[in-house]
């Protein structure tokens, strides 16, 4: 795997950002009715279905969205459904809200925390329904008739002491108080609720009176009593109208209701009782001073502090938005970020404020003050009130141990997280990396997070300043890309932070994708997809051909293909090698919004706005399945390739089976409350991930039919590595060595101490033994008067002892005959009981016999019926083996077919280029015959073509030397590394023989030393390597550099390949202007002819001469220029003979260029292992 360079970052154990680890998780109702719906209810149903195991997310604005269902269970609407989470344990329990559901509006649990009420919204209509949470898992005990529900859904509910009414209330203005007898599904009563605006209502029982309902809203506070079918107003309202948002019970009488002006009011049976006004809080000047400091030296957030101290300036006015009554009390919160406690007094202030809790501020936040303002929602107790969570207006949940008093004396406490940090906007990225365990996400919210889908845990979070659209993490998990609004940022995922690696000026890059090798990563930036190298991180290659916006990306498992799908109904399948459009499917009419790739790339899985899934293979649709009403949105294939899952447009996972099916065949399943934007599958088909524009994540385990986890041939090791910065380590480092220092220093002193301690304590024992001494003294004569007055109360003891020991003697003797008349009637009675009892023994011990002989019965009948079943799954076994032994035949013959092809292919390529060879040739020799035609030429030519040979001998002699000289360095390299094998072999017996002396210290010590000084010492020899596994390291990086070598020699095979293609080219077209030429000279010598006579004189005259210079030396040849002249026909065999050489020369550089071919497959593979001895078998071989 070839990585980016990591400055000042290294390599360490990762440490997880959890609290906790996760149990493992069960979906409530994935086998239920409430779990999943079915598309066909056929026996041909789809053969895997899905269990959500962890569910990341919390729904907004859901009264009552968060309560108790157990000590350490908390319960709180996400997706379109509601997840029972347990606080140690740390597993989730989903259960799916009704078909068709488009989320969770309000919920409440019981007192006896054995039901809970939904109110959803299913198919534009209302609905309630009461879920029993005592089963496992949790079933729908009861819906509540549709017909007589009116026609806006239930904002607030809530249960009748005893668990058999509920109430459920519409929002305002018109707004409807309704009484429901559910177990019966009986409506008891309803009443109108007049408003004069509208705002946030909601409803409530007495904590101990059955028929009394409290309802409270903008402009009223009013509380009903039920009675013989109806709802009756018991309070008249007085003075000013208020808009309280919220209220809780304290007793039978009293009610506290918050307002949206700060004001708490007590009402005891329904009269105004106690007032009062709470102030707005700002938060801790410690808390504000942290933040400000970490916000500050954060390196990755540039903008000042200014603008968030000028708004944090500007007070509020104070609203009380949630309170929850407990033991002592009650809870409220007056501010964003803080929740105030109130503990009852007897002082003439009924209620007073005793602590203030605050959010903690995120310091991975951009805007960290911000972070701890959030509005708070919903405040709830856990049956013991240890522990108090809250949800706000982001989505968050928190949760508070609540302290003893002794314990709380700090006026301000902190929340702290109940699970992790959530998305609180739309998801729009998530991908999964090969090495690890983990998902990224990013949001609309600005944030980035890396979860771990084994453990169930956040593990790293880091929010900034502008909108992330698209996230994907490198196959090492190492690293991720975001594209940003502004760029694309390359981050590396640290120890404990993320760190900006390297920026791109993509603008808004809505798409992005690591390939499966990680050396490469695609960015779509406008309709260009642009491929840049993860090593260099240079741009490549840019693929243009779509005309709309890119929606989705895919790479082949080899990254050899690129597939990709755009707004306008083209789906494109690129080449990366070429850059070039392979295939293409294009349907104007549907906008794709995701696709998929099969394993073996040859299959594309799209989806869009035509509410159909289409299967594309060869440029064309070759099956499409229906989505019955809704738009798919997502789609994954599973690496198996036997399993497709679809996210729809209303937050629900359908999974079928591959090949698709022809009919409605598939398990659908309620999941998210709003559109699924990414999914996928993990690298051992056993995790399906979605997430959705409601910002919740769901993670799903895949089984088979019969409850089974599909298994796999080996169990998927994972990497433990992660990056830490060079500057972290020296902090912590010098952080160490300051505290030793300290400890040091505190353990002096505390020694000092501890000496002065004891001189102390010396002298504190010398006086408590002067004084110890005294008082024995004292207690020795307080000693013998006691003892005396003992004396005499013993001899008085002694005596009342003998009349007692008489008077018992006398009572003894009377309770012995009393006893044998009672041991005489008690033992007849006995002799009737043990008759009685041998009667019952008998009939018992038949009846023992009679159950043994049909307990042997059932057990043979069960014996047979269990065989009869092992005998039929044993004939299933042998014919899946009979099947898999089919397929590795079909296998073989199809292997054997791909070889027989390649050979016939090589045949073909050698008998196109024997025919090649074939065709120079004859135009070679027509060439040959047309030059002998230019021996007629005149002088001048002659002389100038005689001149360009000569520059060419002269060029090939100078070749030649170079390479002569690069054969001498071969050869001198290849006598090196013999030298050096045989080295290596001497060192090696003579290792061996000293191994032979391992008994013998003093040989074997000698014999080491005697190596050390023959090889050792030597100037010339070679130290290898004293540790295998720096041998492995470096064996590893060369490897390593060969394989980059090996890549860049590809790319320089296919550009030479280009350039003797050009040069081929241009030969031939010189060729042709050569013919050309010759043609036009034929066309002068016929006008020349009158001047053939004039011409053959001087020709016999220079024949003459060049007689006389043949006879001369070579060096005057060379020398002179009079006698470089050749007789014409001898001339002229000499350019034939050049220009037969310079055709040799090309025919040797294509054949140079056919074995590069030839051995070009191998680049592809693998390098082979380090294996010193096979190496040097083979080169003395």
């Amino acid at each position: 795997m070839l990585l980016p360079p990591l400055p000042a970052a290294c390599a360490c154990p990762r440490r997880r950002f959890r609290r906790g680890r996760g149990r493992g998780c069960h979906g409530d109702g994935s086998s239920g009715d409430s779990g999943s719906s079915s598309g066909s209810s056929s026996s041909s149903m789809s053969a895997v279905v899905a269990q959500p195991v962890a569910v990341f997310g919390c729904r907004p604005r859901v009264a009552g969205g968060v309560c108790f269902v157990e000590d350490q269970v908390v319960l709180h609407a996400a997706g379109a459904g509601c997840l029972r989470l347990h606080l140690e344990q740390k597993w989730h329990k989903f259960i799916p809200g009704t078909e068709k559901s488009r989320g969770v509006q309000a919920l409440a649990v019981s007192p006896n925390r054995r039901y809970l009420a939904v109110s959803e919204t299913v198919a534009e209509q209302p609905s309630l329904t009461v879920y029993e949470l005592s089963s496992v898992p949790a079933r729908r005990r009861r819906t509540l008739a549709s017909a007589e529900l009116l026609a806006r859904e239930a904002v607030s509910l809530a249960f009748s002491p005893d668990c058999r009414y509920l109430a459920a209330a519409t929002a305002p203005p018109e707004g409807h108080l309704t009484c429901w007898l559910w177990e019966k599904q009986r409506l008891m009563a309803a009443v109108r609720v007049e408003a004069p605006g509208s705002g946030i209502c909601q409803v409530s029982f007495s904590p101990q009176d059955n028929a009394q309902v409290c309802i409270t809203g903008n402009g009223f506070f009013k509380l009903f009593k039920y009675s013989e079918g109806t709802l009756k107003q018991m309070n008249l309202q007085k003075g000013e109208p208020q808009n309280y948002l919220c209220h809780a019970w304290l007793s039978k009488e009293e009610v506290i209701c918050g307002t949206d002006t700060g004001k708490l009011i007590l009402f005891e049976t329904g009269e105004l009782h106690w007032e009062t006004s709470v102030e707005y809080k700002k938060p801790p000047r410690e808390l504000e001073d942290a933040a400000t400091k970490e916000y500050e030296s954060s390196s990755d957030v540039s903008c000042g502090l200014a603008s968030e101290d000028n708004g944090s300036q500007q007070d509020s006015s104070p609203q009380i938005s949630a309170v929850a009554a407990y033991s002592k009390g009650f809870a409220c919160s007056s501010s964003p970020g803080v929740v105030l406690l109130f503990e009852k007094t007897k002082e003439k202030e009924v209620y007073k404020e005793r602590q203030e809790i605050w959010l903690p501020q995120d310091l991975f936040s951009s805007e960290p003050k911000q972070s701890g303002r959030q509005d708070i929602i919903c405040i709830c107790f856990s049956p013991s009130e240890e522990t108090m969570v809250v949800n706000t207006n982001k989505n968050q949940l928190y949760m508070f141990t609540m302290l003893s008093p002794d314990l709380m004396k700090e006026k301000a406490a902190y929340f702290v997280y109940l699970n992790f940090p959530l998305h609180s906007a739309s998801i729009t990225g998530l991908d999964i990396c090969t090495w690890k365990p983990i998902l990224a996400t990013c949001s609309l919210d600005r944030s980035v997070r890396i979860w771990n889908y084994k453990m169930n845990t956040l593990e790293l979070y880091k929010e900034y300043r502008e909108e992330a659209y698209t996230v994907s993490l490198h196959p090492t998990g190492l690293f991720c890309l975001v594209g940003f609004s502004d760029k694309l940022r390359f981050i590396s995922l640290l120890y404990e932070d993320m760190h900006v690696f390297k920026e791109f000026a993509v603008r808004k890059c809505r798409e992005c994708s690591f390939s499966n090798g990680g050396h490469l990563f695609a960015a779509i930036n406008g309709n260009v997809i642009q491929i840049y190298s993860s090593i260099t991180f240079e741009n490549i290659n840019n693929l243009k051909g779509h005309s709309g916006k890119i929606h989705a990306v895919k790479w082949s498992a080899d990254d050899a293909k690129f597939v990709s799908c755009d707004t306008h109904g083209a789906v494109y399948e690129w080449n990366l090698l070429t850059g070039k459009r392979e295939s293409e499917c294009v349907l104007k009419s549907c906008i794709y919004s995701s696709i998929a790739l099969s394993s073996d790339a040859k299959i594309i899985f799209a989806v869009g706005s035509d509410q159909t899934l289409k299967e594309i293979s060869e440029s064309s649709i070759q099956h499409e399945v229906p989505a019955y009403g809704v738009v798919y949105t997502a789609v994954a294939v599973s690496h198996s390739g036997h399993m497709v899952f679809v996210g729809t447009s209303l937050g629900t996972i359908r999974a079928m089976k591959y090949p698709l099916p022809l009919t409605k065949d598939f398990n659908e399943y309620q999941a998210h409350a709003g559109a699924v934007t990414k999914m996928s599958i993990t690298n051992d088909d056993l995790f399906l991930l979605t997430a959705s524009e409601d910002g919740s994540i769901f993670i799903w385990k895949v089984y088979d039919k019969g409850g089974g986890i599909l298994k796999w041939e080996k169990e998927v090791e994972y990497a433990e590595e992660v990056l830490i910065m060079r500057s972290d380590i020296e902090e912590k480092s010098q952080a160490m060595l300051d505290l030793q220092i300290r400890v040091k220093e505190l353990q002096t002193e505390n020694d000092y101490q501890l000496h002065l301690k004891d001189m102390y304590c010396n002298e504190k024992i010398k006086e408590l033994e002067e004084n110890f001494t005294q008082e024995i003294g004292s207690l020795k004569s307080k000693h013998q008067i006691l003892q005396a007055e003992k004396e005499k109360q013993e001899l008085q003891h002694q005596f009342q002892l003998s009349e007692l020991m008489n008077k018992q003697a006398r009572e003894v003797q009377q309770l012995e005959s009393d006893s044998n008349q009672k041991l005489l009637m008690e033992n007849e009675k006995y002799q009737e009981l043990q008759v009685k009892s041998q009667r019952m023994q008998d009939e018992y011990e038949k009846q023992l016999h009679n159950l043994e002989e049909s307990k042997s019965r059932a057990v043979k009948e069960l014996t047979e019926y269990y065989e009869e079943k092992l005998h039929e799954k044993s004939v299933l076994l042998e014919e899946a083996e009979e099947d898999m032994r089919q397929q590795l035949k079909a296998h073989e013959e199809i292997k054997k077919q791909i070889e027989e092809d390649e050979d016939r292919e090589i045949l073909e390529i050698k008998i196109k280029y024997e025919r090649q060879l074939l065709e120079e040739k004859e135009s070679n020799l027509q060439l040959k015959g047309e030059t002998g035609v230019m021996n007629k030429r005149m002088e001048g030519e002659l002389e100038r073509f005689h001149k360009e040979s000569t520059q060419l001998k002269l060029n090939i002699t100078q070749l030649q030397q170079k390479l002569k000289a690069t054969d001498h360095e071969m050869r001198r390299e290849r006598q090196k590394k013999q030298n050096m094998e045989a080295l290596i072999k001497r060192f090696k017996t003579d290792l061996h023989n000293c191994v032979g002396f391992i008994q013998d210290s003093k040989k074997m010590k000698d014999g080491i030393r005697e190596l050390y000084t023959k090889y050792v010492q030597q100037s010339d020899t070679v130290q290898t390597e004293a540790v295998d596994t720096d041998l492995q390291q470096e064996y590893a990086r060369q490897r390593a550099y060969l394989e980059r070598n090996l890549a860049t020699l590809k790319k320089k095979v296919v550009k030479d390949q280009e350039v003797h293609q050009a040069a081929y080219t241009r030969i031939v077209q010189e060729n042709v202007s050569l013919i050309k030429e010759i043609n036009d000279l034929r066309q002068e010598l016929k006008v020349a002819h009158m001047q053939v006579h004039d011409l053959q004189s001087a020709l016999r005259l220079t024949k003459k001469k060049t007689a006389i210079q043949d006879t001369a030396p070579v060096s005057e040849l060379l020398s002179s220029p009079a006698v470089l002249r050749l007789n014409a026909e001898k001339e002229s065999e000499k350019i034939i003979e050049m220009q037969q050489l310079e055709i040799q020369y090309l025919r040797d550089q294509i054949q140079e260029k056919r074995q590069a071919l030839a051995v070009q497959p191998l680049l592809d593979g693998n390098l082979p292992k380090l294996n010193l001895e096979r190496s040097h078998k083979t080169q003395q071989q």
